[in-house]
């Protein structure tokens, strides 16, 4: 986890993308408005990660916690990331607490806890999600 944080920083989304297996997934249960809930496979992965340097100018990740379980492959990660909305200018700070599994030293499974109130704002982009929680059409 440490390392795809270090590579956010660094804005290598394609880096990032590579640590996942060829069919892994990533999941956001909280997704809402046009934020996916489901991505399936390093393409989808990449091509979700490629956006992300021009929306937020990641800047800082500091120490995260990481929970072990009782399943040798699997941690729940928790962290926060500072920085600020190229869109907005506004700062960025989001909370976030994920569960990773990883095989063969591959992310195969990775289910993302964020706020998509706090990524809106952030963004500059929380009119729309308001109208798409007021229109029904959000996931």
């Amino acid at each position: 986890m440490r390392r795809l944080l270090d590579l956010m920083l660094a804005k290598d989304t394609d880096a990032v993308a590579d640590l996942w297996a060829e069919d892994g997934t990533a999941e956001f249960p909280f997704a809402a408005g046009a934020s996916p809930r489901r991505l399936t496979g390093r393409k989808e992965i990449r091509d979700y990660l490629a956006g992300f340097p021009e929306v937020y100018d990641l800047r800082e990740v500091p120490p995260i916690t990481v929970h072990r379980t009782q399943l040798p492959d699997t941690v729940v990660v928790e962290y926060h990331a500072d920085g600020q909305s190229v869109h907005t200018g506004e700062p960025y700070r989001m909370d976030y607490i994920v569960v990773i599994i990883v095989q063969d030293g591959l992310i195969t499974h990775f289910r993302d806890y964020w706020s998509p109130l706090a990524n809106a704002t952030a963004a500059g982009t929380l009119p729309e999600l308001l109208d798409s929680l007021r229109s029904g059409t959000a996931r």
